[in-house]
């Protein structure tokens, strides 16, 4: 027998002397409130069915189904990711595809190989080159827990000034 050292486990045959070294041991995990700025990953075969919530980042390259709540942490959504739920985050990057609604406190951003189908609620948004986009977006009620106006984005729309004449 070895243990984590790769040193050898001297055993004289009694149940005390068999037991692994206080020293190896796995402590407990420390509470919620000290994992900032550690990452989860749902790997790529897995499902999740139901609610996520938790006080850490989260990469998701497999399938999520139902809500994810991280409100002071990032949220990714993998290019292999498929999400089909409320997400609500700090900051929510889509590389993947994502149907249903996100919120993001700080921002959200969908990269060229993201695909959203939903509504966004965000003080800020990135649409990058390629990606594809259905819904709508609300940048006036992102600060106030999403209770502001939803607009929807049209492309080549002419800018109104406050007046309401067309500028």
């Amino acid at each position: 027998m070895f243990n984590k050292r790769n040193e050898p486990v001297v055993s004289s045959g009694s149940a005390d002397s068999r037991r692994e070294p206080s020293s190896l041991r796995a402590d407990p995990p420390p509470p919620a409130a000290s994992r900032k700025g550690e990452t989860s990953v749902i790997g790529a075969s897995l499902l999740v069915q139901g609610d996520v919530t938790g006080e850490e980042d989260l990469v998701v390259h497999g399938r999520v189904e139902g809500s994810i709540s991280l409100k002071q942490n990032l949220v990714t959504v993998g290019t292999d990711g498929h999400v089909n739920a409320t997400v609500t985050a700090q900051s929510i990057k889509v590389e993947g595809t994502v149907e249903g609604e996100l919120r993001g406190r700080e921002q959200v951003v969908v990269a060229q190989t993201g695909s959203v189908s939903g509504n966004i609620v965000t003080p800020r948004v990135t649409l990058e080159d390629g990606c594809r986009f259905k819904g709508s977006i609300d940048m006036e009620g992102a600060d106030a827990g999403g209770t502001g106006k939803v607009t929807d984005i049209m492309l080549g729309a002419s800018l109104a000034d406050e007046s309401g004449n067309a500028s």
